[in-house]
């Protein structure tokens, strides 16, 4: 006997009620509810949970990535966190603030990419990502790389310095977050190759010289959240005017720089992928990759 209430739930059906919410690309992976942004919406939460613990949300904001010079150019900043009631497998950056959400409108940003450098043969620096927000995160978007004689650009992850004399990479982590959001741009000495931008989860690799090789991208970070493992925030590679001594592109979006056979690559869309390097190459227009923010929350 019940004595007028159900066995289970206590009078409501034995059902408990969940987040509600809507907007960007929806799917599912197994309890949980997965909204993906690749362009700017709202992330409606229409009704929140009867247990406040599943009012707390996952989230992945990353930035655009840098346009390049003739450095690769920065990786968008990356930033993640894991809800307490969730159980994917989080990149080693995870730990940004907890959100909790309530039921209203949520604006989401994504940043754009950089756009490339203007001019040829020896143009100024690459310009930089632009940011991405959900709620109270933000981030930075990634270091258009240095152009001639000029050090790259500070950002989420910083872009490769070039070459035309000794030029350093530009920070990463800019403005600071905890845990950090990207890593520096590597640095140059002399020589005909440039260095590569920073990603998520290393810094840019330094031109070598000789043999003159183009500076690697760093490498982006891989998460779990959207149900497989993705990898989002790599660096673009530094060029170099040697066939073959192009920098590679960080995992995560980051572009291959450019060689004298190789035209080099935009940084990927939605992963915030830093541009490859390619200053002398008036045909390469190389722009970053867009940003995206994914939320994730549990729906049963």
């Amino acid at each position: 006997m019940s004595f007028g209430y159900k066995v289970l739930g206590f009078g409501s059906g034995g059902s408990a009620r969940y987040v509600v919410a809507a907007g960007g690309t929806e799917s599912e992976d197994g309890n949980f509810k997965i909204h993906a942004f690749t362009g700017p919406g709202t992330f409606t939460v229409c009704t929140v949970a009867d247990d406040a613990a599943n009012d707390e949300v996952s989230y992945l904001v990353v930035a655009g990535g840098g346009g390049s010079g003739g450095g690769g150019a920065g990786a968008g900043g990356y930033r993640e966190s894991k809800s307490g009631v969730d159980s994917y497998t989080a990149s080693p950056l995870e730990g940004s603030s907890n959100i909790t959400v309530t039921a209203q409108g949520y604006p989401i940003t994504i940043g754009a990419g950089g756009a490339a450098r203007a001019g040829a043969p020896y143009p100024g620096a690459g310009n930089s990502g632009t940011t991405s927000v959900f709620s109270t995160i933000t981030s930075a978007g990634g270091g258009g790389s240095g152009g001639w004689e000029t050090p790259g650009n500070s950002g989420g992850s910083g872009g490769g310095g070039t070459s035309g004399g000794c030029q350093t990479g530009g920070a990463g982590d800019t403005p600071p977050v905890s845990p950090p959001q990207g890593n520096p741009g590597g640095n140059t000495a002399g020589g005909s190759a440039d260095a590569g931008g920073g990603g998520a989860g290393a810094a840019g690799g330094n031109m070598s010289s000789p043999p003159f090789q183009g500076g690697a991208g760093g490498a982006g970070v891989t998460t779990e959240i959207t149900g497989c493992s993705v990898a989002y925030s790599g660096g673009g590679g530094g060029d170099s005017e040697y066939e073959s001594m192009e920098g590679a592109g960080g995992t995560g979006g980051g572009g291959v720089g450019r060689s004298p056979n190789q035209c080099g690559a935009n940084g990927a869309a939605n992963t915030g992928g830093g541009a490859g390097g390619g200053t002398r190459n008036s045909g390469c227009g190389l722009v970053g990759g867009s940003g995206v923010v994914i939320i994730r929350y549990k729906f049963k």
